[in-house]
This record gives C-alpha cells, sequence and structure tokens, in this order.
C-alpha cells in the first residue's frame, strides 16, 4: 500500500524531508492537530494571533495554504460523489451517491503492512483433543467449501460488508420511490467489482507485496434485523435466514433456509406476469409469497453469495436488543417496577460495570454496554419475586447470549447453545402463564418474535462461518458517527457542493492519517514491511498500527493515536499462587501506620490479633518459605476487608519473615449452602456468611488472615432479597446488612465459564 507513496510527485523531496510539504515532525503534528480539531475560521483566527509577532510562524500563513497542502498528500482510495436518476422518477433535490469502489478498498486493506499480523491467507482445521474449534473464518466450514472451488494457489479475500439504515429522497407528486430498491441500486455500483473479482478472480499485492490470485466471497453483511429483511428482499412477517413466517417465529424449530436461488425463481415467477417497474402492483404480488418488492437484489450476481448464509448472526441487536425489548420488559411485568428498581439500586457497586443508581426500568434507550450490564444480574436480582419457571425461561436466555459471545467454539459449547435455547422454549410458558408476554392490546399468548427465530440458526452459523463475534455492528455503529454524523458537523451544511465537501473531508481525513504513519516510519527508518512476528505478551492491542510502532519504535509508540492497549498486569503485578491472576495495588495506602488495636477499633475487626497470630504460627511451620492456600480444602469464598502489610519500626534489627514481607488481607468468610443443582432456575451457587462463637457466647464473623496471593478470583456476590427489597438498605451496606448471597455466575465471562463447572 505504501509503495503509492514512492509514486507521488514530492516523493523525491521527501527523501530527505519525510513530511514535506510541512519542515518538520512538529510542524506536521500542528497541521494535523488544527485540520482534525478546528473549523477553518478559527484556523485563520489562531494564524493571525498576536502571539506569533514574537514567535516563529509555521511554513502555511493561511488557512487555505494548510488545507492545500493537506489536500495533495498521497490519496490511496478516493472518495467520490455521484448523481443518480431514475427514469420516470423526479426529484426535489438530486439523488447524490458518497462512495468509492469496494474493489479498491479491499486491495487497499490487503496490502495494508499494518494488518500484517493479523491475516490468515489459507483454510485450517484447529483440532483440540477430540474436537473442532471454530474461531474465525478460516477456522470454519465455508472457507473450505469456496477454497474447493478455487483455482490451485488462489486466496480467499472474505468481504463482509455492514450497512445501516439512512432516510432516502421522496419524489415529487405524492409519491415514494421504493427506497430498498434505491439502496440495492446504489449498492450495485459500489460493489460491482468485488461481484466480477468473486466470480473471476483478480491479482492483488499482500502486505508483504507478494502478488496473489484473490477471489472476494462475501460471507456476512452485518445488519439489524430490518436491513436483513430488506437486504434479503423478504416481508417483515417472514425470516430472512429461513422459510419460518410470522406464526412459527416461537415453535423452537430450526425451519429449512430461505435460500437466495428461492428467492430469485419467485422474483422471476412474478415478473413474468407483473411489470417490476409498476411498484404498487410488483409490491402486491410479491408480498403473496412473502417477498418486499426488491426486483433486483445486489447479491443475485455475486457469486457464492447467499442470505441464509451471509445474514450472519449479530450479538448486538440480535442478542443484547433483543433482551433490552423482550425479556427485560417481562421481567418488568412480572416483578414490578418499583420492586425491580429497588432491587438494582441497592446492588453492591461493582468496577467495570454500571450501577444504575435511579433503577433499569425508567430508561427507554440504552446502548449495547448497558445492555450487557442488566443481563450480568438480572437473574440473581429477580430470584424471590418471579416464579422459579419464569426465571428458568430468562436465564435459558442469558446463557444462550453469552454463549454466543464465545470468541471461539466446540462441539461441546455449540451443544450448550442449543440446550439453552431448548430450555428456554420447554420453559416459556411460564411467561405466558405470568401475562408478562404483553402487547398494545394486552396479553398476548404467542412469542412471534423475529429475532427469536433467528437465534435457531446460530449454531449453524458458528460451523459456517465461525465465531459471531468477529460480525459485530459495534463497527458499523461507530463509522455512522465518524463517518455521517461527525461528517456532517464538518461542512458549511450548504446543498449546493454538500456531497464535494464530503468527499473533501474524508479523503483529507484518510490521507492525513496513513501519511503520520508513514512518515513517522521513514523519518527513523524503519521498514514499511510489517514483518511477521509472534504477538508480544506484554501487552495486548486493539490497534495494529500501534501494535507496530510499538514493536520497531518503542519510544514513539505515543505518537500513534487511537485505542490505547490493554496492559498485562502479569508482568509487573502481584500473581496468585496458581499464577492465573495478576494483582495491582495502589501505591500509598490510606493509612501509612496503624497498630492492631487502631486497626480493630476502626474496621470492627474484633479477630484480627487473633486471625493474625494463626498465620503467622502456621506459616513458621514453613522455615520462612512463601505458604499458599491449601487446595485440599477447596475454593472457599470471602469478603476482603483489610489489606495491610507489617512493617518494623525504625532503627530495629528485626527481618521480617518472608511470609510477612508482601500485602495481606484480613477476609471474613462465607460457606456454600445450595449449589446450581439444587436451584437449577438460576444455576448459581449460594453462600452465607460464616460465624463462630467466643467463650462469652458472643456471636461475630469469622475471619482469616491470607497472602493476597492465594486469592484466584475476584467475585460478585448480590444478596438473597427474597420477596421484597428490603427499603432501608443501600448500595454501600447491602454486603452488611444480608446474610446470603447469591454468587454471581453471570457478573462477567471468566466467572461465568468458571462457576460453570465444579470448582469446590
Amino acid at each position: 500500500m505504501f509503495d503509492k507513496l514512492e509514486d507521488d510527485e514530492h516523493a523525491y523531496r521527501r527523501k530527505a524531508n519525510p513530511y514535506y510539504p510541512f519542515h518538520d515532525e512538529g510542524e506536521w503534528q500542528l497541521g494535523k492537530f488544527l485540520v482534525e480539531h478546528l473549523t477553518q475560521t478559527q484556523i485563520d483566527k489562531f494564524l493571525k494571533l498576536k502571539w506569533f509577532n514574537t514567535h516563529a510562524r509555521p511554513s502555511f500563513t493561511s488557512k487555505d495554504q494548510l488545507i492545500g497542502w493537506m489536500d495533495v498528500l498521497p490519496c490511496f482510495t478516493e472518495w467520490k460523489v455521484s448523481g443518480l436518476e431514475f427514469t420516470g422518477y423526479k426529484t426535489d433535490q438530486p439523488i447524490e451517491l458518497i462512495w468509492r469502489d469496494a474493489l479498491d478498498v479491499v486491495k487497499q486493506l490487503f496490502s495494508n503492512p499494518t494488518f500484517a499480523n493479523h491475516m490468515t491467507f489459507d483454510p485450517h482445521v484447529v483440532q483440540v483433543g477430540d474436537q473442532r474449534e471454530y474461531g474465525d473464518y478460516m477456522s470454519a466450514d465455508m472457507a473450505w467449501k469456496i477454497q474447493d472451488h478455487l483455482p490451485v494457489g488462489a486466496t480467499q479475500v472474505p468481504i463482509i460488508l455492514g450497512s445501516d439504515k439512512t432516510p432516502v429522497t421522496r419524489v415529487t407528486g405524492g409519491l415514494e420511490m421504493h427506497p430498498a430498491r434505491l439502496w440495492h441500486k446504489c449498492m450495485d455500483l459500489i460493489c460491482a467489482n468485488l461481484k466480477a473479482a468473486a466470480a473471476e478472480g483478480c491479482f492483488m499485492p499482500d502486505p508483504f507485496r507478494y502478488i496473489r490470485y484473490v477471489f472476494t466471497p462475501l460471507i456476512a453483511h452485518v445488519c439489524d434485523l430490518p436491513e436483513a429483511s430488506m437486504i434479503a428482499a423478504v416481508s417483515k412477517n417472514a425470516s430472512p435466514l429461513t422459510m419460518a413466517t410470522q406464526k412459527e417465529f416461537g415453535d423452537g424449530i430450526l425451519h429449512p433456509p430461505r435460500t437466495g436461488r428461492h428467492t430469485l425463481q419467485l422474483i422471476v415467477d412474478i415478473s413474468e406476469t407483473v411489470d417490476p417497474w409498476n411498484l404498487d402492483k410488483f409490491q402486491k404480488a410479491a408480498k403473496a409469497v412473502y417477498l418486499s418488492g426488491v426486483h433486483m437484489p445486489y447479491w443475485r450476481d455475486w457469486t457464492y453469495a447467499c442470505p441464509s448464509v451471509f445474514l450472519a448472526g449479530e450479538i448486538l441487536h440480535t442478542g443484547h436488543k433483543f433482551f433490552f425489548d423482550h425479556p427485560l420488559n417481562w421481567v418488568k411485568e412480572t416483578v414490578g417496577n418499583q420492586e425491580l428498581d429497588a432491587r438494582f439500586t441497592v446492588q453492591h457497586k461493582r468496577v467495570g460495570t454500571r450501577h444504575f443508581a435511579k433503577g433499569v426500568t425508567h430508561v427507554k434507550q440504552m446502548t449495547g454496554c448497558e445492555h450487557r450490564d442488566i443481563q450480568r444480574t438480572i437473574i440473581a436480582s429477580i430470584a424471590g419475586a418471579a416464579p422459579p419457571r419464569f426465571i428458568h425461561a430468562i436465564c435459558a436466555l442469558v446463557d444462550f447470549i453469552y454463549l454466543a459471545q464465545n470468541p471461539v467454539h466446540s462441539r461441546d459449547s455449540l451443544e450448550s447453545m442449543a440446550e439453552a435455547l431448548s430450555d428456554f422454549h420447554s420453559f416459556k410458558d411460564a411467561i405466558i402463564d405470568a401475562g408478562a408476554r404483553r402487547g398494545k392490546s394486552g396479553a398476548k399468548e404467542d412469542f412471534f418474535i423475529p429475532k427469536l427465530e433467528l437465534l435457531q440458526g446460530f449454531c449453524g452459523m458458528v460451523r459456517r462461518l465461525g465465531s459471531l463475534m468477529q460480525f459485530s455492528a459495534d463497527v458499523t455503529e461507530h463509522l455512522l458517527i465518524t463517518h455521517c454524523k461527525d461528517l456532517f458537523n464538518r461542512t458549511s451544511r450548504q446543498s449546493k457542493d454538500f456531497g464535494l465537501q464530503c468527499v473533501r473531508i474524508l479523503n483529507r481525513q484518510e490521507s492525513m492519517e496513513i501519511f503520520d504513519l508513514s512518515a513517522l516510519l521513514h523519518s527513523h527508518g524503519a521498514s514499511l514491511v510489517n514483518a511477521i512476528h509472534a504477538e508480544d505478551e506484554d501487552v495486548t492491542t486493539t490497534n495494529p498500527a500501534l501494535s507496530w510502532v510499538s514493536r520497531v519504535l518503542p519510544d514513539k509508540a505515543k505518537s500513534v493515536h487511537g485505542p490505547r492497549p490493554v496492559r498485562n498486569h502479569f508482568l509487573k503485578g502481584i500473581l496468585s499462587g496458581d499464577a492465573l491472576t495478576a494483582f495491582q495495588l495502589n501505591v500509598t495506602p490510606d493509612y501509612k501506620s496503624l497498630s492492631l488495636v487502631e486497626i480493630r477499633t476502626k474496621y470492627s475487626l474484633p479477630d484480627l490479633d487473633i486471625a493474625l497470630a494463626d498465620f503467622i504460627h502456621n506459616s513458621s511451620q514453613f522455615t520462612g518459605e512463601h505458604t499458599h492456600w491449601d487446595t485440599s480444602y477447596g475454593s472457599r469464598v470471602a469478603q476482603v476487608r483489610l489489606i495491610f502489610q507489617p512493617t518494623i519500626r525504625r532503627g530495629s534489627n528485626v527481618d521480617l519473615p518472608t511470609y510477612l514481607s508482601g500485602p495481606l488481607l484480613y477476609i471474613q468468610y462465607f460457606h456454600f449452602i445450595t449449589s446450581p443443582d439444587q436451584q437449577p432456575e438460576l444455576a448459581m451457587w449460594t453462600v452465607e456468611r460464616t460465624s463462630v462463637q467466643d467463650n462469652t457466647g458472643n456471636r461475630y464473623r469469622q475471619g482469616a488472615v491470607v497472602q493476597i496471593t492465594d486469592v484466584t478470583h475476584a467475585v460478585e456476590l448480590i444478596p438473597c432479597f427474597g420477596e421484597k427489597a428490603a427499603s432501608d438498605i443501600s448500595s454501600a451496606t447491602c454486603l452488611e446488612s444480608y446474610e446470603r448471597f447469591f454468587l454471581n455466575n453471570f457478573a462477567d465471562k471468566e466467572s461465568y465459564h468458571t462457576f460453570s463447572t465444579e470448582f469446590i
């Protein structure tokens, strides 16, 4: 991809100054900042500041010169604007499509050295024990099926499309052009060369500058349900993936696929008797056979493309949004808004999860993150306030959504997914019995929910295409902001040249991003070929450009903007005894020095002295070496009440033994009272505080001192509220006010997979 920089008319100048036409890296960063964050009027005002009378001015003296310099930077895949006309239809304003050739985009992505360490060129099978694993597309069945039809030595570049709906222009005369037809026409234009490459192949360089013979099959189109119906050219009362219709949506049966060949044949049959351009008659005839009226879907001539395959399961809308629209509403109807809010309000706050301080029933619209946060605690929260069979049905759906998010699947995980969905259908009658399934006209006794039908195909999709998490609508949702909403705000909003303004801004934005990376590498003598490199273990990056720069120019990593890395705390943190958990402690404690008496009084820990003495006695039996929790006792749940470290007074010649030289925890124990098998509707462990009695007959919570390295998991406890949550409890006091708690296995993915197995 960077080869184009060498063909630029100013390439010879950049051999001496990689940042040409800018004077140096600093001036380039200034210009980039101004263009990205200020309007053109603000840039002019900045350059006219009196401050420049006594300080050096940049080489550019006006906003026009600065914008001009940015616009002459090498542009790779240019955006363009095209006017669209349809015979027989007139519009109030011209229809403009802002687009670029999809094949050119693929060539740019495929040759981009930034992604060199993130590409797989050949299908493969991952076998772990006696089970096959399904991860990315190249490890799934469809990759092998398509590869078998390609010439020897050919490479697949699987195409994943994404789209989000947008208003279309109304025509004059009281008529409205069919929006789906317009959309498919635009997709035809954008993807024409991609479809040709899928059928005949084309040559393009990979990140290592080797030329490959490439085919471009469409394997996924990420979208929500209304768009999926539009893409598949089916009506709203039919599934876009299967032959199921509205009355079959909730039957729990996997219906035969609605293949593209079947849909196209129906369109041909209708077209033989009705003119496709007679919209009213054609659409009426199409609806009679569950079609939408689109007569030329964009995928019709895309080799290997079938809507029943490429409309892959999408977790954001089909999972999280479905949960918010349906199961959460069923819970509201059954538990009651006031009681449900009270239970969410008093839950203990957990780092990384939103605490719903005002409850969850008053919010009409939430993000996907908030949907997930509600799912984390919904099951334990409604225990005691809803019938067991009702809870079982909701739990089965949450189970299914959690399992569907696995980054890698196996035969066992797919069977668990199927079992969870089957459990829901076995217990869904409890939702009807509770009167929770309601519509505008009152209670309903059916489950005619389109997204519920889509869940039936998830297991098959994983086998065909790999993990569903690789088809996330989060990407398209983000691009809608960066390439549409933010773009609109950066224009003058004048309709006469709005399209051209958008094109200039988009081209400038991408040119600046690529030029920034290439100039950084070139100015420090780094190769523009990103060599294959084993993934670093010290950091997990979500930004491939940052990963590359961090490896070849570690001192310049901060120059790369974008998602920051997720730090690996196992390198510098304190490791647990089994090395599976890492801890980070604050550098400065809340109190630098307290005596045992002060600690015992301040935190109401009556047995702290005894617990510490027992710890010292037991640890000293091991000749000063580190001691760890004896696993023969199994796992225990405890609340951390104190993190401390013993110290020696200044001037003392005494050395602390090893077991006292690191951070220690004072904890208070819980004991298990029920297992998941005893409460199948919850599938959770229940714990109770452990108390002991002293010589005077007073009872207090059993405590102990352990090393921080004895901890293996951070868990979440949710109170057993019973039929009604106490009104005098808050999130700050709930852990101290209740005696029994659910060990929440939905707190996070790690807890879910850990607590789903026997661990005691």
